[in-house]
């Protein structure tokens, strides 16, 4: 396996704040790679010292095999960004936009062929400060293809963005890993990481706690169901020790007021969870069950949830 991106023991701190704490990654060379966790786990400062944008305290990254401090003119012309947020000149065109960082690059596409690509034909001739939302992350998306490059970073590329435009940009990755080239994706959202990604890193306090392909980790959960209740009415903790032997079930978290079971057969675990709960005389307020996510997965390791700060 050769590797797009090597990350070895990075750290990077922000005062008292250890956004980066001796992280281990390496992404293979043409699999879409996520990088998951809440606000201030560390996704964008370490994406941010992959790009070059920042220096770290101390590790080692390689970035398709160079380094910054040696090769970073080279790095420039192989790697396509596309942050969080791109402010982009809004009394220019489209097509002007793209044209000028086609200019950036020794080598890349012809302007309109990743408009194109992007599906802005219309807009080619509009100014940037006319476009929607989608329209113009699909225009930083362009900017960040227009050097043709070998790996591309995206930092939260969908964040804010309806389903539709959403859908539309997850098309233009996958259209992107066809062409075997890299793509390093962090997101809050599960949907996008299991559709994207062939492998995940999940972040918390800046170390890596778990990664593998999604199947995997939720297959760790150790059932591929999720089971969540609550009471009516307060009542005396119910025992983890029972919960966990209720039929089917796998694993048992409580939430503030709630309870969530981990089961492999809904159909055998549902009616053995009511039958428990009528035996203690407890009051069944509500019940819901959902497929296993990675959200799951990050709940059951840290105890809260990826859109938690």
């Amino acid at each position: 396996m050769t590797t797009a991106l090597e990350i070895r023991s990075l750290r990077k701190q922000f005062g008292d704040v250890h956004a980066v704490a001796g992280l281990d990654l390496a992404v293979a060379t043409g699999e879409c790679f996520g990088l998951l966790g809440p606000n201030g786990a560390g996704k964008t400062t370490t994406i941010e010292i992959c790009e070059g944008l920042l220096e770290p305290d101390s590790g080692e990254v390689e970035v398709l095999g160079m380094r910054w401090a040696t090769n970073e003119r080279e790095l420039r012309q192989k790697l396509g960004i596309a942050l969080q947020e791109t402010q982009l000149a809004e009394k220019l065109t489209v097509l002007e936009t793209v044209m000028l960082f086609r200019s950036f690059y020794a080598q890349g596409r012809p302007a309109n062929e990743v408009i194109g690509l992007v599906q802005l034909e219309e807009k080619a001739g509009a100014r940037v400060g006319t476009l929607s939302g989608g329209q113009k992350q699909r225009l930083a998306l362009a900017c960040a293809l227009v050097g043709d490059p070998k790996l591309l970073f995206l930092d939260e590329p969908t964040t804010g963005l309806d389903p539709q435009s959403r859908r539309q940009l997850w098309d233009l990755i996958e259209r992107f890993k066809e062409e075997g080239r890299t793509v390093v994706l962090t997101t809050h959202y599960m949907d996008e990481a299991e559709r994207l990604c062939e492998r995940v890193a999940i972040v918390d306090h800046g170390k890596v706690i778990a990664l593998d392909t999604p199947a995997a980790l939720i297959s760790s959960l150790g059932g591929d169901q999720v089971i969540t209740f609550t009471l009516e009415e307060p009542q005396a903790e119910l025992s983890y020790d029972d919960l966990r032997a209720i039929e089917g079930v796998t694993g048992v978290r409580r939430e503030t007021a709630s309870y969530e079971l981990t089961a492999k057969e809904l159909r055998k675990t549902v009616p053995a969870v009511l039958s428990f709960l009528e035996k203690r005389g407890a009051k069944l307020a509500e019940l819901r069950t959902h497929s296993a996510t990675l959200e799951d997965v990050f709940v059951n390791l840290t105890g809260r949830h990826l859109r938690d700060a």
